[in-house]
């Protein structure tokens, strides 16, 4: 149940954000001046798409402005990984309660497990990295100070223009958190899943099957050495006893009878 809750409060962090900032423009003529100028943002980030209006100083002129950047992709592709990880997480314990011995029946079912396991932990990390960048792109252009450069206004000196209300990023900081939390959980279930697959107990046959062999022959070893000693080796005094083809019956001849 972790991993759901994990990908519960990361696509729900950032997918349920909504953001808003305070920006003044005091002019110098005070008719003109607006002290509250509030921009509002939300997931999934088009800030080129938020659009506000701030005094032009000028009479009673107004002028509109965007804000700068879109970072859609990665909120939209954490928040999408988010979601079917939670899914995925879903079915699997699903079918570890009501279909376990089905699940265990043949190697196909495990296999799936661990590569999608792979496949998730490898999204986990390239999106939570992907969104870490894009989350402080969002500060920085969601930033007073750089939204007041956008105000024709504030470049005059005559005129004054202050911060407000900066937007709060605790719920965006905890979404980036949890990418990373989901990161370190499917990679740390990589292991149990890989277990359940043939590939490890296929491993395992094989070096217990190797660890048997070895045994197997240092306990022959030394029978080995007892049968050379017995019948391959040297008896050295059976070879002497042994009568030699140079050697004759009546010892060495004598001479006698040329004398």
């Amino acid at each position: 149940m972790r991993v759901e809750l994990f990908a519960i409060f990361a696509f729900a962090t950032c997918g349920g954000y909504s953001g808003q900032l305070r920006v003044s423009v005091d002019c110098m003529e005070k008719a003109s001046s607006n002290l509250s100028i509030a921009i509002d943002f939300a997931y999934p980030f088009r800030l080129h798409q938020v659009s506000f209006e701030a005094p032009m100083c000028e009479g009673m002129r107004r002028e509109r402005l965007f804000l700068i950047g879109d970072f859609s992709s990665s909120a939209e592709f954490f928040v999408t990984i988010a979601v079917f990880a939670f899914l995925y997480s879903l079915v699997a314990t699903v079918v570890y309660i009501l279909f376990w011995n089905k699940y265990r029946e043949n190697n196909r079912g495990p296999l799936i497990d661990f590569v999608v396991t792979v496949v998730f932990s490898f999204m986990w990390l390239v999106s939570s990295s992907a969104w870490a960048k894009a989350l402080s792109d969002v500060k920085l252009a969601t930033d007073p100070g750089e939204v007041q450069l956008l105000i024709s206004a504030c470049k005059d000196q005559t005129n004054k223009c202050g911060s407000v209300q900066e937007p709060r990023w605790s719920g965006l900081n905890t979404s980036v958190v949890f990418g990373f939390l989901n990161f370190v959980l499917w990679a740390g279930n990589i292991w149990f899943v890989f277990k359940e697959t043939g590939w490890h107990k296929g491993a395992a046959r094989f070096v217990a099957g190797a660890s048997e062999k070895h045994t197997g022959t240092f306990s022959q070893q030394p029978r080995n050495q007892d049968s050379f000693d017995q019948s391959g080796g040297f008896n050295t005094r059976g070879d002497l006893d042994q009568p030699s083809e140079y050697s004759q019956v009546g010892g060495p001849p004598t001479y006698a009878n040329q004398m």
